[in-house]
Parts: C-alpha cells; sequence; structure tokens
C-alpha cells in the first residue's frame, strides 16, 4: 500500500512563543535562575512547537545542545520562541531562543540557544510529520544547517559506538597506556 503525501507546513506556521516571570522557587545557590528551570521550559517550549506543528503528540528525543550564554536574574521575564528547522520521517528539529526582560528597565538580551529533536506519536507509535516548506533564504540556511547539524550527530554516534566497543575489549594495560599514565597499584 503506497505511502500517503505528507502535509506541508512552513516555517512560520511552527513558531511558538511561550514566557515567564522567573521566581525565588527557580533559583540557584547563585541566586541566579537554575539552568534545570531553562531546560525545563525550553523542553515544554520544544513540545509546544512540535505538536503544533505537527498536530501530534510529540516526545523529546534528544537535546542536541544547549548553550547558556548568559544568566537570568530572578524577577526577569524569560521568553522563548520555538521554530522547526528540520523534518525527518517522524522526527523534527526544534530550535528555541530564549531570551530575558528585566521589567523595570525594558532591556531584554539573548540568553540560551538550544536544540531539541522531537518524535511525532500516534498510538503510541512514530507517525508521519509534515514536510517543512521555506518561505525565506534564511528558512533554507536554517533548514541545511540543522541537516549537517544531524549528519554530524549521526557519525559522532557510530564513532562513539565504535570507540565504545574498542574500549570494551582493551586489557588493562591498554586503558593505562591510552589514559598516558603507569598503572595505579591501589
Amino acid at each position: 500500500m503506497p505511502e500517503e503525501p505528507r502535509p506541508q507546513r512552513t516555517v512560520e506556521e511552527s513558531i511558538t512563543r511561550l514566557a515567564q516571570i522567573m521566581t525565588p522557587s527557580e533559583a540557584n545557590v547563585l541566586g541566579k535562575v537554575f539552568g534545570g528551570a531553562i531546560l525545563s521550559l525550553i523542553d515544554l517550549c520544544a513540545s509546544a512547537t512540535a505538536q503544533k506543528f505537527s498536530g501530534h503528540i510529540c516526545v523529546t528525543a534528544s537535546f542536541d545542545r544547549v548553550d547558556f550564554h548568559e544568566p537570568i536574574e530572578v524577577g526577569e521575564l524569560v521568553t522563548l520562541e520555538g521554530t522547526v528547522t528540520h523534518t525527518g520521517r517522524t522526527s523534527l528539529e526544534v530550535t528555541i531562543d530564549v531570551s530575558a526582560t528585566n521589567l523595570v528597565t525594558g532591556s531584554t538580551r539573548h540568553t540560551n540557544t538550544a536544540r531539541v529533536t522531537m518524535v511525532a506519536l500516534k498510538e503510541g507509535r512514530p507517525t508521519m510529520v509534515p514536510e517543512l516548506v521555506f518561505r525565506t533564504v534564511e528558512d533554507k540556511r536554517r533548514y541545511l544547517t540543522a541537516r549537517v547539524r544531524r549528519e554530524l550527530r549521526e557519525r559522532l554516534i557510530a564513532d562513539l559506538e565504535a570507540a565504545r566497543r574498542e574500549l570494551q575489549s582493551a586489557s588493562e594495560t591498554d586503558l593505562d597506556s591510552m589514559i598516558g599514565r603507569p598503572r595505579n597499584p591501589y
């Protein structure tokens, strides 16, 4: 039976914004907003963006990268903007840009960038997501950059697995040699 054609959605249709004021309950031991609170918001925004785009429940497959550019202060308004930057057959990459606004001064700064891979589910099984349609040159650049990230991730995973297998079979002497130190007698 032939597969039905994929629906199409534009990058613009995927854009999702969430905002939340950071409270003392989100503070770390230094009095800044705890990175885990930001990661939770990023995951929430990625999920909302993916579900809005795909029309399906979506779950997190991986956090590719999260960059913390600047700390966020308690009392600031954190705004997250999610955009689908790449689609596979059942997965999609969502880029999340995070900014913090000082509500007293009105100054806003970019604080985080994250890339999250989500998988669409139907009845608990991966299901097809819409094809991403580009309207701008920048949309195309983001897509192609995301495609390179995906290819690099796949190679990295394969390389790490090969290294893990090699290290599993290495003798203790080989491991000591790789570490570059003589064997610890203790």
